[in-house]
């Protein structure tokens, strides 16, 4: 293999915790067969749930699972999560190699997808055996993915499909940071005594919602700020103090969500909320 080619990653699906009877030293070990074969083929072995940064583990799988130019997926066991992640990964129709130990049966939806099989109790010589093989099917599974126009894992041989992809762009490196920056800032924000409400500067950048709450001291929107918090549709919800007592809704709504439906959306419910608000003041009511 070219030499610029031997620092691409191979992703690693496989089972790490005790299931079956297999105990989490017997997985470790599986590890370190599958990485000497992946380096023999001339990759890099990483298990889908490693990443160099901090995030959430979910999607650094599924970034992984899309991204990596294969994956090994060791069905042994049928562990759960490694059966999701190969159905993810089947989905994307990207190079796979399946492989599992002789203690374990085949699934019916993915049978007819070669499996290259080891033994369950690692036996030295059938070991050396299966990594020959696996190394040989990394590189030859890689090269025709990236030679034939045609090749498929598996959707492709039953029907014309459309292949799942995950959105990606490229964005400047100081946007990236002022956008981390601002989920940081909201997740300090919810923590600090479990208030739902922020506070955000009178400077904050242009929102695409900025509902006025009216000029009668800090709203009591707990039960509301939860819920927006929560909406699907909208990040970097808070409350901006214009003036002394004069506050106003602020939220940004996520791209591929229509803009205006969503923001008369949350003025229809903060809307309710104030109009029942002032009944109750004008009628000399307390609120609960």
């Amino acid at each position: 293999m070219p030499e610029n080619e031997k620092s691409k990653i191979c992703g690693i699906v496989m089972p790490i915790s005790s299931i079956d009877g297999c105990l989490e030293n017997h997985w470790s070990e599986v590890l370190v067969i599958l990485n000497e074969a992946i380096e023999d083929a001339g990759f890099e072995g990483n298990l889908v749930s490693n990443a160099d940064d901090v995030g959430i583990i979910h999607k650094r799988i599924i970034q992984n699972l899309y991204e990596n130019p294969i994956v090994v997926c060791d069905v042994s066991c049928k562990n759960p999560n490694v059966m999701f992640e190969l159905g993810l990964r089947l989905a994307f129709d990207k190079p796979t190699i399946i492989i599992k130990d002789d203690k374990t049966s085949y699934s019916f939806d993915t049978s007819a997808i070669e499996h290259l099989e080891y033994p369950r109790d690692l036996r030295f010589s059938q070991i050396v055996e299966f990594k020959k093989k696996l190394a040989e099917k990394i590189s030859a599974t890689y090269k025709k993915s990236t030679t034939d126009q045609n090749y498929t894992t598996f959707l492709k041989h039953f029907g014309e499909f459309k292949i799942a992809k995950i959105d990606q762009k490229e964005i400047p490196g100081q946007e990236y940071i002022l956008e981390e920056l601002k989920n940081l800032r909201r997740a300090i924000n919810l923590m600090e005594r479990g208030n739902p409400i922020k506070k955000v500067s009178r400077h904050f950048s242009e929102s695409d919602i900025d509902l006025c709450l009216g000029h009668s001291g800090e709203p009591d929107l707990s039960s509301q700020m939860k819920m927006l918090i929560d909406h699907p549709a909208l990040r970097n919800v808070g409350i901006r103090e214009l003036d002394p007592e004069h506050f106003h809704l602020i939220a940004e709504v996520k791209p591929d969500y229509p803009v205006g439906i969503i923001k008369d959306e949350i003025e229809s419910i903060i809307g309710n909320r104030l109009r029942n608000r002032s009944t109750k003041i004008f009628s000399g009511e307390s609120e609960k």
